[in-house]
């Protein structure tokens, strides 16, 4: 079966583009589906400023097309379904009603949440819940470096990278045109997933192998040599560090808050409602 799709360009698109300044007047119809009109004014915003010309017609020609085609899909399905239209009314109903009150919410906890959250708190939601952040990958301090083997001062970069003086570490970081990439802070904790996701030429390396504490590790392929040192590993199913779940736990603590803050809301105007007599229960 076919279908005839109704393209509409009204005359008024093909004059000019100050029908979007629109006037206050007497509305103007450009579209009619059997007893509903779009009018002129309705298209007053579905441009953006700046817009040219051309694309100001095409636009406003496919939102006219398509409300055509919405309000006919309507028309078929209202007479074809209308036998469910008791049904499609209160779920209409109950979503404005879920509307109103999520967006009533949504306002009472941009107004009234406390979005402050200290080391303090952070410290005792670990504590409290520590068993709940096992890990479920490894975690390891390291850092490494990939540079092509042809480099002039390749020796010079090893050395430094080996070194654990800070000041060579400066001097590593200072070297950066020399490094194709690098990871240098080895005091923050990453997954194993996404060193090995960073550096793919390290899933032949022996697992065991690489998450050795203290370990030092040198590969190369044929463009490329890369150098990784092991600072320290956590392994599955040990607690995962605080550093490493803060973020996690201040969203965590914000959840919690707001569920307090909105049943505390409730309570209050069930309170309210009882005292002033608002609602009875038979």
């Amino acid at each position: 079966m076919k279908y005839a799709y109704l393209y509409i360009v009204p005359f008024f698109l093909l004059q000019s583009c100050d029908y979007f300044s629109i006037k206050n007047e007497a509305k103007d119809a450009v579209a009619r589906v059997n007893t509903t009109y779009l009018y002129k004014e309705d298209l007053k915003n579905i441009v953006a400023s700046g817009t040219s010309q051309q694309d100001s017609i095409l636009i406003t020609t496919n939102f006219i097309n398509n409300w055509v085609k919405q309000q006919l899909l309507l028309n078929k399905a209202q007479l074809n379904l209308e036998n469910k239209t008791d049904q499609f009314e209160a779920l209409v109903e109950k979503y404005r009603q879920d509307l109103y009150i999520d967006s009533y919410k949504e306002a009472a906890v941009t107004e009234y949440l406390n979005y402050n959250i200290t080391d303090e708190d952070v410290d005792k939601f670990h504590q409290e819940n520590g068993q709940n952040f096992k890990l479920n990958e490894e975690l390891l301090k390291l850092k490494y470096i990939k540079i092509g083997k042809n480099v002039t001062d390749k020796n010079t970069l090893i050395k430094l990278f080996k070194s654990s003086k800070k000041e060579d570490l400066i001097k590593l970081q200072s070297s950066d045109l020399s490094l194709t990439s690098h990871h240098l802070n080895d005091s923050i904790w990453i997954k194993y997933s996404d060193f090995i996701g960073e550096v793919p030429l390290f899933k032949t390396v022996d697992k065991e192998e690489l998450l050795k504490k203290e370990n030092f590790l040198e590969k190369e392929d044929s463009l490329s040599l890369y150098l990784v040192a092991v600072k320290k590993v956590l392994y599955r199913n040990e607690i995962a560090p605080k550093s490493y779940m803060t973020p996690t736990i201040k969203q965590m603590i914000l959840h919690q808050r707001k569920l307090l803050l909105l049943r505390n809301i409730e309570e209050t105007l069930i309170d309210d409602a009882r005292k002033n007599k608002q609602f009875e229960i038979y």
